[in-house]
């Protein structure tokens, strides 16, 4: 209440309305504090906690929407103040879509977003000499900027990052703070998130095309009549990110992002309206999932990947595969022992931050024993009882070839080249070729050829090339008399049919290039496929120097391949 008027002054009703919106708004900020005791792991525990509290944001939005003029006068509402409501429900739908991996969500974070902006809630902030409202208004942008980076509306996060700039130099010169070198860190790794992608496509006035990676319709290549393959489902993905020095923004490194989006559909419908404001209803599930749900780890500890690990294991359904994508430094064996098993061949980094005992950091250990903070081949074995899909991204990514299958369920593990040429290595902090290929084959041949821009309708004709390309591939998988039938059982569900058939493109697109002159610059595959009938294929070869020769660089290729090797 305003402190002019003495509350017996002010009628029943209206002192109700303030009263109800106190209790609302003390609600709404008790739950969504709650949110952060949740378990992030696990399905179940967390959905009815995530419905209790939409409900209550949705009472309070609409409240504070039909008693906007007496809390106006009476409560001294403030416009940052619904700012700060909408930003909550803005955050509440981003964490609902990191849980769910619906894009649904993330259209509707965005439009709370959207609507801050264009409604101006923050605007009178930087007038109350309070730095923790600016402080409030500044985190809004970074987490405005993260949903358009996932809905690839470059074109806003360039004029938000602008924006932002500008607010935090404004904030840095009116109050003294500690946090100013935070802040332009922030800046510096938007910045270099979103020059990260090597090669810009270009329209005829040459502003830049913003292409988006994720699943399409039609842009898998459908299956044969009568074609036998597994009816395994992509139930679960655990996406864990451990590079250094890799481009990242908000927990979320480039290959990261990358391999987020090559797992997910395309929104149906983009453009979210903000008619649609208030109708907080997450609980309208869609007929079936459409995308796979995703944990993303980034730089976890051992302990906390085994708990994602055994929590995704636990509940994966029947029919049903588990993705695990290591994008992680390579951990080398320190010594040679008589026997080979599958903790001797190193593997990939995790965390070691946090091995600290009563305070100190523990020390290197005796170089004879095995290295505690690396995911080792082994350590995958426990869950081959179900179907696994493993993608190694790494400098040591050929620990992971020494895998044995022992519970006959369908296991492939596509791995990354070890070793690249200087050239291409100097691109690595800006995402690694591989897991390029992966998301968009294009982008990454035309990186690896050197080209910084391609115009558009050459970009589209090449495109739609690669699709038959593709198709092509799929025969070649599906025909081969050879071929391992765990790549068959995999081969039935649409993510990871595309996975595979672009490891194919990259892997023989490689082969071919002049650079890429040792065999540790290959990618390999655990179990191995059967070259002549896929990677080394005459058929595939051709195709790769048409597109070579559309894009102009079919010098940097050899043309009869197999005088290369």
């Amino acid at each position: 209440m305003t402190g002019a008027e003495n509350e017996d002054d002010i009628p029943l009703g209206e002192r109700k309305t303030v009263t109800d919106f106190c209790y609302l708004l003390d609600k709404s900020k008790q739950l969504f504090n709650g949110l952060r005791d949740l378990p992030q792991y696990g399905h179940k525990q967390w959905q009815s906690y995530f419905g209790r509290t939409f409900d209550v944001y949705t009472k309070l939005w609409k409240f504070q929407q039909q008693h906007r003029q007496v809390l106006d006068t009476r409560y001294g509402l403030k416009r940052w103040q619904i700012g700060e409501v909408a930003s909550k429900i803005g955050q509440l739908y981003y964490h609902y879509y990191l849980r769910t991996s619906e894009t649904s969500y993330l259209n509707e974070a965005f439009s709370f977003y959207s609507a801050i902006r264009q409604r101006s809630y923050y605007f009178q902030v930087n007038k109350e000499d309070r730095p923790e409202l600016v402080v409030k208004k500044l985190r809004y942008y970074a987490r405005y900027i993260v949903v358009c980076l996932l809905l690839n509306k470059m074109d806003l996060v360039k004029v938000l990052v602008k924006e932002l700039s500008e607010e935090i130099e404004d904030y840095t010169q009116r109050f003294n703070t500690e946090d100013q070198l935070e802040w332009n860190l922030v800046l510096q790794e938007v910045a270099a998130f979103v020059e990260a992608d090597p090669v810009v496509v270009l329209n005829d006035n040459s502003s830049v095309v913003v292409n988006s990676n994720r699943l399409q319709e039609g842009s898998v290549p459908p299956l044969e009549q009568g074609m036998v393959v597994g009816q395994l489902v992509l139930a679960d993905a655990l996406i864990i990110g451990n590079c250094n020095n890799q481009v990242k923004f908000s927990e979320l490194t480039i290959d990261m992002f990358r391999m987020l989006q090559a797992l997910e559909r395309e929104p149906v419908n983009l453009a979210t309206q903000t008619s649609k404001q208030g109708a907080l209803e997450p609980n309208e599930k869609p007929a079936k999932r459409e995308n796979p749900h995703k944990y993303l780890l980034y730089k976890p500890t051992f302990s906390q990947l085994y708990t994602f690990l055994s929590a995704s294991f636990k509940e994966l359904p029947a029919n049903s595969a588990l993705l695990v994508y290591l994008s992680a430094t390579g951990v080398f064996p320190t010594g040679h022992s008589d026997y080979e098993g599958p903790y001797d061949f190193g593997g990939v980094l995790t965390n070691t931050n946090r091995d600290v005992v009563n305070g100190e950091t523990v020390q290197k250990r005796n170089q004879a024993q095995k290295e505690m903070h690396c995911l080792h081949p082994g350590d995958l074995f426990p869950f081959t009882r179900k179907p696994l899909f493993v993608i190694v991204d790494s400098t040591n990514s050929k620990s992971y070839k020494h895998f044995t299958n022992l519970f006959g369920q369908p296991l492939v593990c596509l791995l990354s080249p070890t070793v690249y040429p200087k050239s291409v290595q100097d691109q690595c902090q800006r995402g690694s070729l591989f897991t390029l290929f992966l998301y968009s084959p294009l982008l990454a041949f035309s990186s690896v050829c050197g080209l910084s821009s391609v115009h558009r309708g050459l970009w589209e004709r090449a495109q739609e090339f690669l699709h038959k390309v593709y198709h092509d591939i799929g025969q070649m998988i599906t025909r081969s008399r050879t071929i391992d039938q765990a790549f068959l059982q995999f081969f039935g569900d649409e993510f990871l049919r595309l996975l595979l058939i672009r490891f194919v493109f990259c892997s023989a697109a490689l082969r071919l290039h002049k650079l890429f002159r040792e065999a540790q610059s290959f990618p390999e595959s655990y179990p191995e496929l059967p070259k002549q009938d896929t990677v080394e294929s005459s058929l595939l070869q051709k195709h790769i120097l048409e597109l070579a020769t559309m894009l102009d660089v079919q010098s940097l290729f050899w043309d009869d391949s197999l005088e290369a090797y």
